[in-house]
Order: C-alpha cells, then structure tokens, then sequence
C-alpha cells in the first residue's frame, strides 16, 4: 500500500505522555470495521494511484488490525478525525486496508472470511445482543431471538446492567446501547410501525387549551388585577353595593381584554412564523415496490438465507422499487423518509447521511422529473457499474456541514456516508434498516447500525451490517456547505431533534417595570385600608342599624378603591404598544421587529449582556490581513508587492515562456534574478533575499492546508471555489491565489498549483502524509514530494513507500505561536511579531518547513507505521515518533495574521454599550483562540486588560483556586473554556457567578447550547437584575429564551433566534440604538405615565377622604352619577384626563444624538430611580396636598355639600391634572398641545350637559371663576415652585448635558 494512502492521528502537544487508559475507549469501528461483509466496494475497486502490493513489514501494520485511531478531546467526534481532515475514508468503514484477508492481530492470523459464519474467529466479539432493537414481542419474538442469534454489534453495544437498573443512557459513555425500550428501528423509505411526532418547529406560547388558563393566571398573579377583581365581586354583596355591578366589571374586564388580545396577538404571530419555516418545501423520494423477479432467473451471489454477503464483484442486484420524486413540507417530514438536498440547503431534522455525490460527477440524475425511477431498474448493469467508477475516482460519500447555527462551531465538519449505503443503487435503499438510540441532546454523539436486509424477507437476519456514528449524520438546522448532492433518511423529527432537545420551553415574560408596580399597588392597597380604619375609628367603631363598623371599612375601602386606579394597565399596554410601533418604524434599525410587546421597558434597565460570536459580533469571513518574514511585514496595500515577487518567481522567464510544459518549482529552485539588475549591489541581493522568503512562504501556505478546490456553475461560467473543515485554511488558500499562485487540482494523493498570471502548472506535489489540526496540537503538518515535471501528471501513484524518482521530499507546518516557538530554530522575533498581531486582533499562525532525506524518511515511516499499531499509548506515540523525527529545528518562513471580520460597527457598539454601564459577556461554542482573538480585536478586552484564561480544569480545587485569585483581580478578564465552566457551574456555581459578575468582561468558549442558558439564568438569579441575550444561531435560542430580554439576529443560515426572540433585530450595532435610545424612553415615559396615572387615583381619593370627613364620618361618594359613583371617576379618568396623561409617552428628555453622546444617561437609570419608593413618596405627598387643598377649599369657599360644591372641585380637579402634566413635559410634541387644549375644550363644551350635578346658573358666575383660579392656584404654584428649586439646585443628569 502507498503511503501516500495513510491516515494519521492528529498531532498531539508536545510532551502528551502516554496514557494507556485513553486506549480504553473504543470505537464501534475499532473493534469491528465492517466484518461483516466480505466483499465491500472498497475491496476489489482500489484506485490505481495507490497500488496493490503490500509488505508486512512496512505498510502492512501487522495485517491492518481493524482498530481504528481513539479519540481526542472532542469525544463526541469519530475516530476517524484525522482521515476526515485528509479527505479520506475512514479505515474502519470498509477501506481497503480493513478488508485485507491475511490479516493478523498480534502475530495470530486472523480468518479471512469476514463473514457470519458460525466458527468465524470473531464470533465472540459479534454475536449477542438483547437490547439493541425495539419489536412487538407479542408478534415478533420468534423472528427477533433469530435477529439476536446473528446481531453483528461489538460487545460494548451490548445491554447494560447499569441500564437495567435504572440507569439512564446519558449517564454513561457514547459506546454503551441505548435502552431496549427507547432505541428505534426505521425502515429507511417505509412507513414506520411506530408513531413519532410531528416535524414541526413551534416557538409559540400557548395553545387553544391553555391560552386561557394561563394567561388569566399571569394577569390575577399581580396584586392589583387580583384586588380589581374583589372589588368587583364585592358588589354581589347587597350590603357593600354602592353602584352597578357591571360599573365594576366591565373597566376590569376592558383591562384583561386588551391584555389578553396583546398575548393573542403576539401568539398568533410566532404561530404565523413558525408556519413560514414548517412550509419550507423539500425534496423527497417516494419508493414504489416492483415485481419480484420471475421464478426461473437467478438472483446475485449473496443473498441466500445462509448469511453469506454480497458484494459489488457478484452479479449487481436487481432494483427492488421504483423511485419518484415529491415535494414535501418540512412539517410533514417524518421519520423514514429519504430526503435530497443540494448546497446550503438547511437540514429540516436529524438525519443519517446515506449517499453523498459531487454534484460534478453525480451519478444522481440532476433533474428527477426526467428519470422517475433515479436508477433504471431495466439496466442494473449501468448504476451499479457508475457505483464503482464513482468510488474509484474518490466519490466515497463526503460532505461538508457547517454547525454554527447548533453548536457555534465556525469549522466545518466532515461527514460520511457509510459504504453500506454509499454503494446501494437508489431504488434498493428500502432494503436498509437503521438503528438508532433514543433521542438526545448530546450533539457531538451518536450510536447506531445500518443493515441491508434480504430482498424477499425483511424479517430475516441481516446479510451485511455497518455501524454509524456521529460522522454519518446531520442533525437539524445544519447547512450543507458541499457542493453535493446527498441523500440521507429522517431519524428524529420535530421536539426529539438534538436542537429542540437542547432549547428550552417559551415562557411568558414579564418586565421590571410591572414588578415595581406591583409593589407599589400593595402600599397602596395597605394606605386604603389604614385610611379606612382610621375613619371608622375617628367615628369610635360605632355600628348603627343599617351598618355595622368592620361594614363601614368594606365601603370605604370600595370608595377608596381609586387610589389603585384600574386604568393604570390600560395606559401602560397601550403605551408598549405606542414604543413598539416607534421601534419597528425607525429608520435607522429597519427591519427590526418586536415579538413580545410586553417588555420594552426592560431595554433601558439592561446591566448584563450575553452575546453569542459567530454570526452575531463576526461574519464568519476569514482575511488574511498580514504576513511578516522576518524582516519586513506586508499588509493593505504592500500585499500587491508580495503578488510581484511571487509573479517573478513563478512566472515564465526567458525561453522559457514559449514553452508549454515548463520546468516545475521546488524550494529549492533559484530565485531568478531581476532582469534589469544587471550588477551584484547590496539593494539587489537583500532583495533577492526577500523576494525568496515571501516566494517561499506563498509556497508553504499554497500547500500546507486540507482545502479541495470544486468547480460550480454560475450563469453558464465556471466558478471555483473551496471547501474544507476550516475557514481559515479557505482564506489563506484565497489570499495565495490573489498574489499569483493558485489551487488547481488536490485530491489523496496529489496537489497542483497554478500560477494566475501565466495559467501554467507550476507546482506538483505529491501527498505523502498529512497531520491535521487538532484542539490539543494547535498546529497541522503535511510531507509532500515535490514531481520535476518529467513524469506525466495523470500517472498512477508509486506503490511501496510512496516515494518515485528524485524529487525533494520537505515537511511543512504551520500552527499557534504557543507550540511552534519551540519547534521552529531559535529565532529573535518570532515571539515579538506574533505579539503585535495578537493586540490587533488578528489570528496568528507560524508558518515553518524542513527538507527531509529519502532515508530519514523512510526510518521516519517505519517508526510512525510502528507507532500507529501499537495497543497502548498509540496516540502519545505517534506523536513522539513525529516530534523526533520530524518536528525539531524547522526553518522558520514567516507569520501570518488572519482577520476574522467583525460585523459593522462591532466596536463602537460595544464601546458604547461599557460606557453605558453594561458587563458584556461573550458565550461561543468556538475554540479559545478564536474567541481571544475576536474579543481584542472587538475591543471587548481593552488594550493592556489581563485576560485570566481557565481553560483544561479537572478538578474543583483547580476552579476555587482559580475563583480565589480573581476574587482579588476584579479589573481582569475571564476566559473559560466549556469543560471549566461545567466544573465551575456543577462544583461552586454560586462562587463563580459571584466572581464572574464583577468582572468587566467575561469571555466563554466551548458552550453548549444549555450551558448558555444556564449562564444566564444563574446571572438572574444571583443579581436580580435584568439580563440580556443576543445571538443568531439555532444554538442560541435556550440562552435567548432563558435571558429577560432576548434579541435574535436574522443570521445567514437560518431566522431560528429571531423567530424565538422578543427583538429581533438585521446587525448588531442595532443594539446600542435599540437599548440606548428606544429602551432609554420607554422606560422613562412608562414611569412618569404610570406616577401619573396613580397620582390620577390618589387625588380623587384624597378628595373623597376630606368630604367623608366633612359628612361625619359617612362613606358617601363625592362625586355621583345617579347612584354610582365609579361613572364619574371613570369619566375624570379617561374622557377629561386621558388623553393628556397618555400624551406623555411621546415626551423625551434629550436628542438621540446627545443619548448616543452620553451613554452615562443610560447607566443611571439601572438604580430605578424613575420609579422608586422615594419618587412614589413625593407623588404621595403631592397628591395629599393637591387633593386637600382642592376638597378642603371647595367645602371651605363654597359649601360642604352641594351642587356648588361638586361644580368648583371637579372643575379644579381637571384644570390641576392638566396644568400638572404640562408641568412636566420636556420636549413638546402638536400631540401633547392638541390633547391638552382639546380635552380642556370638551370639557367646557360637555357642562351645559351636567345641569343633574352642577348648578349651572352658579357656573356663568364671577364667583365661580374665582374660587376656581384661586383654588388651583394654591394647588398648583408651591409644587412646581419646589420643582423648580430642586431643578436649579440639583439638576437631574439630562439638564446637565443640554446645557453642553
């Protein structure tokens, strides 16, 4: 076998000791690579290039035991991590070196047969299995003890004793079986046995069961609907009757109207959304069963009852149903069905990828209409033969995903198909059967099998089996990035997916605001029932005949009942309604759109904020920005010499020219001298220099990555473009094609390069090995052969040791400055470079190389094949066999800088947002270098801040000695990784959020969707104070819903966030308009409307108060309409004094401008002062006094009881409410004057009407006019007096900064 052809481990750090428990470990595919078949594709269709001729002593690895590589840290990953990053099959899926029939283990031979023939040597290991399946055991028992006789599973996916006991699956590692009675079997295209729900999204609150209950239930939860309702109920009572019933009833049921209407509102659109995602046509293939073949033909070889195996060297199998194609919603998905997707199309549920085609050399017919069938069941001969040449040809079911919507995880992932099913002509996928665990939230983990059944009996055991791990599947709201076709079967559908299993439910939400209120109604409630008290008392609790006392306070408490006044809620609803509409109107953050109307006050009360990273503060766009060789550094504009250097270098020259084919580089060929320096000067020999270390670096980066170039159609042009598991790799491989030297051709075993500007081949390589990057490694390796040219570039690869002719063999990496400063040779600037990126933000690789002899290689291949085979410790083997022989005095060729963009204005926006007072936390499922490098250059750590990094934490001494040292570095910077924060959260989560909630930033990486939620919900719990949640992906939608306030971004890839926030919002610089501003007034205009409104209340009752007082202790209405007196008090409330009061909620204080100026004016309102105990006295008082003096000098100036009485106190009254609210009033709005000079209109124009209560004759007099201005003027002139002395002499902040 070639070594071009080997898979490898991923660089381990350096010094990782060797940890035989890590062996422990081990992966479906390590202990039973596909066995079962005998004859796979990958058996008899080997590539050319790779050869056929193997040595024991080499390349054999003692007969390719069927252990495949143990996992690293990611554990939820594949082992077959590091084949994947190399664009390979992994071995344990049926690859040629697994299907070796002269394999031994530990010098044993082993059985060639592969098979399940009952003496096979590994019948221990696959046989035996009681729990794995799921059947009727009343109908199916006879035919599942056949199916467990001849279970080909691995003993460590057998049953638990733990399970059994009660265990839960989650409790134990990946390998362990699910429970017998929660794993699923589905028929892959067939209608399942079993009913699974429904594959529909729903972010909506209630339903039409429970809309009712509970949104009745949040209303009465609150103290003053709760006391509205018993004063209504009151008036059942004959003996507290004071008017209507209905006078009662209806304000309070007016009230829950609109509240209720609000919520069904708001409801009815998250339902209307979510139906918009559920449309979402996909495409599914429809299976239509054919004719069974005619008794007298032959079927193919391997398919009898007797086990044996079929294989693609047997006659092909015939087509068993007939295919056609339909659309269907995503909400009708359901679990079996055979889903076919294209190129950034989102995954609607978990699915197990069965087949993956480049869309360039699909055996997939492109247009389904024209080929019903997608296999033509006529011709066997020609898919299956397709089959073949597409493995042949590399076509091994690869695809690229990309998770950031689930997990934040900006890399890509590589996914497969399993062979089983990779090779199966379409319309035989009925034959397949998947198993698969319950559903879970873990998604970095699956377990499951697939297994092709026989033909005539599907009940019978399986005749070939494969298993299924995390790498066959794509869970929900992914998006394939491949530009592929794929066919893959529906597992979990709908609230079973791994993303709605890891979100929490919606919950209704309630504002601060409403809290304090709630509060202050409770004082009231205790200020109604002390007045009444005292008023009986004042009567010495004397009962009479029609009353008795403890009566007496019932009424009084039923006539004081204004003081909380019922129009309190209606104001304030209609006033979020009124900022609702100002928000989704403005201009400046258009797009914007408010789900929950409910909370818009709490957006000027936000302390915390939690922002998720990718999508959210960056694009996800990768730059290359700089690169610096040692002496000189490139950046902007300096990039186009770097471009010059590399177009001399590896552009034609001379003669050369003319020819077609000529000689390829190496880096070792000369750099051509300039041609118009002719003389040997310094200047032209430090140029040289340089011109060689930028054409040397340009070089390595073209060829030390994993990007494959694709070609797709755009317009009728052919574009190319790039895909690989990381999108830094993608902009480095763009930025060398933009100086000259572009990516043309890579497969396993070849790499070619281009140069743009002559479009010649001028680099060809050959793959020998490829390291790839890891977490731990933090750098990836590749040896490459450099070819001369003279062989012919469609020649097959060498066998043997991968090596042909003489060409150089040279050894490129690149990785973090941490690990390569001590492989790279000494070096004076190295650390001083890296350094100066670091604080601009950028993301820093060293870029290295060393030339490697033909015979330090092949030692080096011995050693590394040795080490790859080895039982225990393989990892930390592997890795020492590379640092000795490879990763030790590298020639050290440059730095480079990549910039993750940011999205517009991330930095001033979050500048702003500190400056306001706001912690800013940042939770990413992102590595930890990545979110460093995004937080500085953000400018969420400050320039020179200390950034305390708690990341690889095991044990919780570790987290409280780390908690302890913070505790004293308050000004410091958190970084922690997923792993730390668990310990954290399980061990000390009270300490930590402590500590956490004093620092200035905190950053967290590695977060899994639930422990974002858990983050936020702790931080409301610790501090009490409002909590914010930003994010666009699918994975934040638990943090959002868990926060207080939730704001979603429409992201690239999907509205998942939006749909499931209470904001939603295009970018995030939208936030600091959306809080400073918007959220700014409305709370400010909800205090002062709600102060108004109680204040409203208050003084009527006061008024009430002094004439129950003057009437000798009687609870009788002062203001009366026919016999209730509630008519009056609403008309006071809403027809003479609404309109002016509610005018208040267009009131503002200062300009947007000076709001963004000042973001201070922000910072004070988190103390609540808007809204306190303290400003709830003053209006107290104000309303005591006001309310004294109007009853007290009506009654005095005019009579205790009367018609003339009531005329003067009501009119005062009315004319004191408005000169009140114009009295504070900041910013004059036409509203504002209309409301008030037409309500003062109305009410002149509505008293000639009010003859049964006024005495009008008194009301055309002088003396009523003057006792009317007299009395207002005593009620009004000393309060606006001491406001205008409290202003002048302690002005409040927004006076201060319009004066500037």
């Amino acid at each position: 076998m070639s070594r071009s052809q080997r898979s490898h481990r991923p660089l381990a750090p350096a010094g990782v000791s060797d940890d035989s428990d890590s062996d422990l470990e081990l992966d479906l595919q390590e202990l039973d690579p596909t066995t079962t078949t005998t004859a796979s594709p990958w058996t008899t269709t080997r590539n050319p290039g790779r050869g056929s001729r193997r040595t024991a002593g080499n390349d054999d690895r003692h007969g390719q035991i069927a252990l495949r590589h143990l996992r690293l840290a990611g554990r939820g990953r594949s082992s077959g991590q590091s084949d994947r990053h190399n664009g390979r099959r992994p071995r344990a899926a049926g690859g040629p070196t697994d299907m070796n029939g002269d394999n031994e283990i530990d010098g044993q031979p082993r059985n060639s047969d592969l098979g399940l023939q009952s003496g096979d040597d590994e019948a221990p290991l696959l046989q035996g299995s009681s729990s794995i399946r799921r059947r009727d055991a009343s109908r199916e028992a006879g035919r599942m003890t056949r199916w467990i006789a001849h279970l080909p599973l691995p003993t460590f996916l057998r049953s638990s004793s733990t399970w059994r006991d009660g265990g839960s699956p989650d409790d134990h590692n990946e390998g362990t079986a699910p429970e017998h009675g929660a794993s699923r079997t589905v028929g892959i295209g067939q209608v399942q046995s079993t009913r699974y729900p429904a594959n529909a999204v729903s972010n909506a609150k209630y339903n039409a069961w429970n809309f009712l209950p509970l949104t009745l239930y949040n209303e009465f939860s609150f103290f003053f609907n709760l006391y509205f309702l018993l004063v209504a109920l009151s008036q059942i009572i004959p003996a507290l009757r004071i008017g209507y019933l209905t006078t009662y009833i209806a304000p309070l049921a007016f009230v829950l109207s609109i509240t209720l209407g609000k919520e069904a509102l708001d409801d009815i659109s998250r339902r209307r959304r979510d139906a918009e995602a559920n449309a979402e046509p996909y495409h599914v293939l429809r299976f239509d069963p054919l004719p069974p073949p005619s008794p007298g033909s032959q079927g193919p070889k391997g398919d009898q009852q007797n086990g044996s195996t079929l294989g693609p060297t047997d006659a092909p199998e015939p087509v068993s149903s007939r295919v056609r194609p339909a659309i269907v919603r995503s909400r009708d998905l359901k679990v079996g069905d055979v889903l076919r997707m294209g190129k950034d199309q989102r995954v609607p549920a978990d699915v197990v990828i069965l087949q993956s085609h480049p869309i360039e050399s699909s055996v997939l017919p492109v247009d389904l209409a024209s080929d019903p069938t997608l296999a033509r069941h006529e011709n066997g001969n020609d898919a299956h033969n397709a089959a073949e040449v597409d493995a042949e040809a590399g076509g091994v079911g690869e695809t690229f995903i990309r998770t950031d919507q689930l997990d934040g995880e900006t890399d890509w992932k590589l996914r497969l198909a399993s062979p089983l099913t990779q090779s199966r002509q379409v319309g035989n996928l009925t034959r397949l059967r998947v198993l698969a665990a319950k559903p879970d939230r873990k998604v970095n983990e699956f377990v499951g099998t697939v297994e092709l059944l026989h033909a005539g009996d599907p009940t019978a055991p399986a005749i070939q089996t494969s298993p299924l791990t995390i790498d066959n599947t794509a869970w929900a709201n992914t998006v394939l990035a491949s530009n592929a076709t794929i066919l893959a079967v529906v597992i979990y559908t709908g609230p079973q997916t791994r993303q709605a299993l890891s979100t929490s439910p919606s919950r209704s939400k309630t504002g601060l605001l409403e809290y304090e209120i709630n509060a202050l109604s409770k004082i009231l409630c205790v200020f109604t029932l002390a007045l009444s008290v005292i008023l009986v008392a004042l009567e010495g609790f004397e009962s009479t005949e029609e009353r008795k006392w403890y009566v007496a306070i019932m009424l009084y408490l039923i006539l004081f009942s204004t003081i909380i006044p019922i129009s309190l809620r209606v104001n304030l609803d209609m006033g979020k309604t009124v900022y609702a509409w100002f928000i989704e109107r403005d201009r400046g953050i258009q797009g914007t759109v408010v789900r929950t109307s409910t909370i818009p006050e709490d957006l000027g009360r936000i302390e915390y904020l939690l922002s998720d990273k990718t999508g959210t503060l960056t694009q996800n766009e990768m730059e290359l920005k700089k690169i610096h060789v040692g002496t000189v550094s490139y950046a902007n504009e300096a990039m186009d010499e770097v471009a010059a250097f590399v177009r001399h270098a590896f552009g034609p020259s001379g003669n050369a020219a003319a020819d077609r084919s000529p000689a390829l580089m190496t880096p070792t060929s000369v750099f051509p001298a300039p041609v118009a320096a002719a003389s040997t000067s310094t200047a032209t020999r430090t140029r040289r220099e340089i011109g060689s270390r930028v054409r040397d670096i340009v070089l390595a980066l073209a060829l030390c990555h994993n990007v494959t170039p694709t070609a797709e159609k755009d317009g009728g042009t052919t574009v190319t473009d790039y895909q690989a598991s990381s999108p830094d790799e993608i902009a480095i491989v763009r930025w060398t094609e933009s100086v000259g030297l572009r990516l043309l051709h890579r497969d396993r075993t070849r790499m070619t390069l281009q140069s743009t500007d002559s479009e010649q081949v001028v680099v060809r390589v050959r793959i020998l090995d490829v390291f790839p990057f890891t977490s731990e490694g933090k750098r990836m390796g590749m040896l490459a052969q450099f070819l001369d040219g003279l062989e012919d570039a469609a020649a097959p690869a060498p066998t043997g040791a991968g090596l042909d002719g003489a060409g150089d063999i040279w050894f490129f990496q690149k990785g973090a400055d941490t690990v390569m400063s001590d492989i790279v040779a000494a070096n004076d600037w190295l650390d001083e470079e890296t350094a100066n990126m670091a604080r601009e933000g950028l993301r820093t690789l060293v870029v290295g190389r060393k030339k490697v002899a033909r015979a330090r290689y092949e030692e080096f291949s011995a050693a590394y094949q040795q080490a790859s085979v080895a039982l225990h410790g393989r990892d930390a083997s592997m890795a020492r066999v590379v640092q000795q022989y490879l990763e030790c005095d590298l020639e050290l060729l440059g730095v480079t800088g990549v910039e993750d963009k940011l999205q517009r204005d991330v930095k001033p926006s979050l500048e702003l947002l500190r400056n306001a007072g706001i912690k800013i936390w940042m939770l990413t499922g992102d590595k930890v270098e990545t979110a460093r490098c995004v937080a500085v250059s953000a400018k969420l750590v400050a320039r020179g801040q200390y950034v305390h990094t708690m990341a690889r934490l095991t044990r919780p001494e570790q987290a409280r000695d780390a908690l302890d040292f913070l505790r004293s570095r308050t000004d410091a910077c958190l970084l922690i990784d997923g792993d730390s924060l668990a310990l954290c959260l399980s061990h000390c989560g009270g300490a930590f959020i402590a500590v956490a909630v004093r620092l200035p930033a905190v950053i967290a990486c590695r977060c899994s969707p639930t422990q974002k939620a858990e983050v936020a919900s702790l931080i409301r719990a610790h501090t009490r104070k409002r909590v914010c949640c930003i994010g666009d992906g699918g994975n934040d939608v638990s943090m959002i819903q868990a926060a207080d306030v939730g704001v979603g971004i429409v992201g690239k890839e999907g509205r998942q966030a939006s749909l499931a926030a209470d904001f939603s919002i295009l970018q995030f610089c939208h936030l600091t308009k959306l809080l400073v501003w918007h959220g700014r007034n409305s709370y400010k205009r909800s205090a002062k409307l709600a102060q108004f409104v109680m204040h409203r209340g208050l003084i009527i009752s006061v008024c009430q108060t002094m004439f129950s007082i003057a009437s000798r202790f009687e609870p009788n209405a002062l203001y009366k309409v026919g016999s209730s007196p509630q008519i009056a008090g609403l008309r006071y409330a809403t027809v003479y004094t609404m309109a002016p009061v509610f005018s208040l909620v267009l009131d503002k204080d200062v300009d947007e401008d000076v709001a963004n100026l000042y973001p201070e004016l922000y910072k004070e309102l988190r103390t609540g002062r808007s809204l306190s105990y303290r400003s709830f006295l003053v209006w107290v008082l104000v309303s005591i006094y006001q309310g004294g003096m109007i009853q007290g000098l009506s009654q005095i100036l005019v009579e205790v009881e009367g018609p003339r009485m009531v005329a003067v106190s009501f009119t005062v009254l009315i004319i004191n409410e408005l000169m009140m609210v114009a009295f504070e009033i900041t910013t004059w709005h036409p509203v504002m004057i209309f409301s008030l000079l037409g309500t003062a209109a109305y009410y002149v124009g509505s008293v000639p009407f009010l003859g049964r209560y006024y005495d009008l004759e008194y009301v055309v007099t002088i003396g009523f006019v003057w006792r009317v201005a007299a009395i207002a003027s005593i009620a009004l002139i000393p309060p606006y007096a001491a406001k205008i002395i409290r202003r002048t002499w302690k002005p409040p902040s927004y006076r201060k900064v319009q004066g500037l």
